[in-house]
Formats: structure tokens, sequence, C-alpha cells
């Protein structure tokens, strides 16, 4: 996407944007909706205490220079290993970045509240499009549909065998460039829903199986 960089390495997933980025996420820094010009998904430890969040994401973006305002995300999962998909139609291109981990388990509804930890499964969409701001919502709904589509397919399974549907600190950030075609929906069966849930699951499948390759 012209405009939009994105950098992939052991500290962190990074996107730059210019001009600046529409967003609804909850990212732990700078989530809701918002104008970024960056976002950042930051490794850290195990053990890491989230009310340092919010000072480790702004060291970070001071010692990379990126621009400012941005989202912050925190992640257990090897940002390194971050898994990409980019998928285009008619006008649209959506960009997805997913970083996983599945050692933090959790099924909605089911799993009892628990003490915080870094998000495991953090799931970045970038469209290069003009949805409005309901069709950004609508997003969200749509990747985190597919991400827990993604798992029970995958074969994903709590301790005592049943379905899990994430992680129990996952984040999603969905932004848009705010040009080309305009979009006033985002579910799954919308043109853009559907690049999107596209997008999502080919990122999801693959960090599936590399996390299960890896964790025999």
């Amino acid at each position: 996407m012209i405009g939009v960089a994105v950098e992939v390495d052991s500290e962190a997933v990074v996107i730059r944007a210019e001009p600046p980025l529409r967003a609804v996420s909850s990212a732990i820094v700078g989530g809701g909706v918002a104008e970024v010009r960056s976002i950042v998904n930051l490794h850290v430890p195990r053990g890491f205490h989230c009310d340092q969040s919010e000072r480790l994401l702004d060291d970070f973006v001071k010692r990379r220079s990126l621009p400012r305002p941005f989202v912050g995300l925190l992640t257990g999962a090897l940002t390194e290993h971050a898994e990409q998909a980019t998928e285009r139609q008619e006008g649209l291109t959506v960009r997805t970045i997913v970083t996983l981990g599945l050692s933090n388990r959790s099924t909605a509804g089911r799993s009892p509240a628990a003490a915080w930890r870094p998000s495991t499964i953090n799931t970045i969409v970038i469209v290069d499009g003009r949805p409005e701001d309901a069709a950004l919502v609508n997003l969200v709904i749509t990747a985190t549909e597919v991400k827990a589509l993604a798992l029970a397919e995958g074969g994903v399974r709590s301790p005592d065998g049943g379905f899990v549907t994430g992680t129990s600190t996952d984040a999603v950030v969905v932004a848009a460039t705010g040009r080309g075609l305009h979009c006033r929906f985002g579910g799954p069966v919308s043109e853009l829903g559907w690049l999107v849930a596209r997008a999502v699951r080919s990122a999801m499948d693959a960090g599936i199986a590399r996390w299960i390759r890896e964790h025999p």
C-alpha cells in the first residue's frame, strides 16, 4: 500500500503511515477510535506487569523515531514470526498482520476472569479504502469471528477438550487509509468484510500451524 510501511523483527511489528490512518482498536495504549500515524505490537517477556505498558511503548516509539500519535499493543508471542496476508478485489486492498501464541487459551463465556497477561493473539488489519466508522467496528467483529473459527477448525482445544475462542487478552486493530472506495459495511458478506475475513483466516491458519509444529 502506498504510504503504509510494515516492519517486522524480534522486537515488534510496526506500521508507519503517511497520511494518518483512521483506526478502531482495543489497544492497551491509544485504544478506541483515533487518527494514528503508527501502530506498534511490541514483544514483552512473560511476567510483564501491565502498569508499565504506557512507559514501555512510549520509550520504544521514541527510540525508533516513530511518528505520533500511535496505538500500542503488547504480546508474549514472537513478533518475528508474525504472519501476513494480503487480499485485493475491485479497488480494495486489505493487509493483515497476526502474532499468535496459544499457551494462554480461553473460551469466551466459559473461562473465568483471570489476571491480565500480555496479549497472545494480536490482529492488525489495514484497509486501503474509506470505510465508515461503523464499518470499522463491524470489521473488528468479522476478524474476531474468523479467529474463533480458525481455532476451532485448526483443532485447538482447551485442557478439558472444549473449543477455544482465543486467548484471554487478545487485541485487534482495524485501520483505514481513507482513500479510494467508500465502504458502508464491514460484515462478513460485504465485499470489504469478505476480503478482511480471507486475509485474517490466511494469517491465522499459518500461525496456528506454526505453533502446533513448534509445540507438539
